[in-house]
C-alpha cells in the first residue's frame, strides 16, 4: 500500500461531523494523526475510528514532519493566523468556507497561499455534487445553447436559538449572515457555472423573524458573465426551510437544480432528470445532507498535492465568490463601517 498523507483536523465544531465521514472512508489514503481543540470533545471524534491524537494547540502539528496537510474548521476569525501559521511550517490547508470575515483578510489568506507556494483548497463542496458537475458539463458542451437569463434562490430557515449561541450572525466571528455563512454554497456554484459580472442592485435586511447583527435577507439583480440577466435570494427566514435551487435558463432548454437533484427539459430532445438522496441542511437540522461531496473534495485536494496542480475550488477561485458577496453587501450598503 502506497504511503499515507498525514493529516491534522483543527477544530470540532459541528462542521467537522462531514470531514470526519469522510476521513474514515479514507482511510487508506489518509493517517489523521491530531484533532486540534481547544476543549476536549471526544464524543465528536466517534464518526472516525482509526487512531487518532487529540491536542490543545497548534504547535504539535505544525512540529510534526509526517504532517503533510490541515484541515481547518475553526470559526472565520481565526483563519488567517492558522493559515499564516500552517504555510510557515510547510503545510497545504483545506480551509472551512468562508476564507476569513471579509474580502481584505480573504485575499490575505489567498496571497500567502502563493507566496508559500503551497496548496489551498476551500471547503465548497456543491461543487463536487454529482448533479452539480452534470449541469457543468452540460453547459460546457453546448447542450443548453447560449445561456439567456438565470436565477439563484437560497430559500433556508434557522431558528432564533441558532443565532443566541456566542457570535453567531456577528460581524466579528462570522464576518456576516446568510451570504457568507450559509448561501455561499449556492452562490459560488452559481458562479462557477454562468459567472457574474457584476451586480446591478442588491436589498439587504435583517427581517423581523431574528435578532441578529449581520443580515438573514438578500435579494439582487445580476449581470451574468455574458451578459445575460441574474437574480438572487438568499434568506435564513424561510421557515421550515427549502431547497437551494439554481434555474437557468438556455436557447436550447432549461435546466433547475435543486438541491442535489438537476431537471433538463429541452426544446428538442427528451428531459433528464437526476435525483439524489438525501436532506440538504436548509433547515433546522443544519448537518443533514449526504457526506460524499465532502469526501470527493477532499480527495480532490489530495490528489492536487500529490500532482502538484489547483485544487478544484482553490483560494483564489473561492476569493470571486468572496467578491461577489463583498459587492451585493456593498450595494445594499450593509458592510460593517
Amino acid at each position: 500500500m502506497a504511503t499515507r498523507m498525514g493529516m491534522a483536523l483543527v477544530g470540532l465544531g459541528a462542521a467537522t461531523l462531514p470531514h470526519l465521514r469522510s476521513l474514515q472512508e479514507l482511510t487508506d489514503r489518509i493517517d489523521l494523526r491530531y484533532a486540534v481543540s481547544r476543549h476536549p470533545h471526544p464524543e465528536r471524534l466517534q464518526p472516525y475510528t482509526g487512531p487518532v491524537q487529540w491536542v490543545n494547540s497548534l504547535e504539535p502539528v505544525l512540529q510534526d514532519p509526517l504532517v503533510q496537510a490541515v484541515i481547518v474548521a475553526t470559526p472565520p476569525a481565526t483563519h488567517l493566523d492558522i493559515c499564516q501559521r500552517c504555510f510557515a511550517a510547510g503545510k497545504h490547508v483545506l480551509l472551512e468556507k468562508p476564507l476569513e470575515l471579509n474580502l481584505e483578510r480573504s485575499a490575505q489568506v489567498v496571497e500567502l497561499a502563493r507566496q508559500s507556494d503551497l496548496q489551498l483548497g476551500v471547503v465548497l463542496q456543491h461543487r463536487f455534487r454529482e448533479a452539480s458537475l452534470l449541469l457543468e458539463k452540460l453547459l460546457r458542451d453546448g447542450r443548453l445553447g447560449e445561456v439567456q437569463a438565470a436565477s439563484v434562490r437560497v430559500p433556508w430557515w434557522r431558528p432564533q436559538a441558532y443565532y443566541n449561541e456566542a457570535g453567531r450572525g456577528t460581524w466579528a466571528r462570522d464576518g456576516g449572515g446568510v451570504l457568507l455563512t450559509q448561501a455561499i454554497h449556492t452562490l459560488d456554484l452559481f458562479r462557477s457555472l454562468v459567472g457574474v459580472q457584476s451586480v446591478t442592485s442588491a436589498v439587504v435586511r435583517q427581517t423581523r423573524l431574528h435578532q441578529m447583527e449581520t443580515e438573514d435577507h438578500v435579494s439582487a439583480l445580476l449581470v451574468l458573465g455574458n451578459g445575460a440577466p441574474g437574480d438572487l435570494m438568499a434568506t435564513t427566514a424561510m421557515y421550515p426551510g427549502y431547497p437551494e435551487s439554481i434555474e437557468i435558463i438556455g436557447e436550447r432548454g432549461c435546466a433547475r437544480l435543486i438541491g442535489a437533484n438537476l431537471h433538463v427539459n429541452y426544446l428538442d430532445d427528451e428531459p433528464l432528470n437526476l435525483i439524489s438522496e438525501g436532506g440538504t441542511g436548509s433547515g433546522v437540522n443544519m448537518m443533514d445532507f449526504s457526506h460524499g461531496p465532502h469526501r470527493d473534495l477532499i480527495t480532490d485536494f489530495m490528489d492536487s498535492i500529490l500532482q502538484n496542480r489547483m485544487p478544484r475550488v482553490s483560494g483564489a477561485d473561492a476569493l470571486k465568490t468572496h467578491h461577489l458577496i463583498h459587492e451585493l453587501l456593498r450595494m445594499g450598503s450593509a458592510l460593517p463601517a
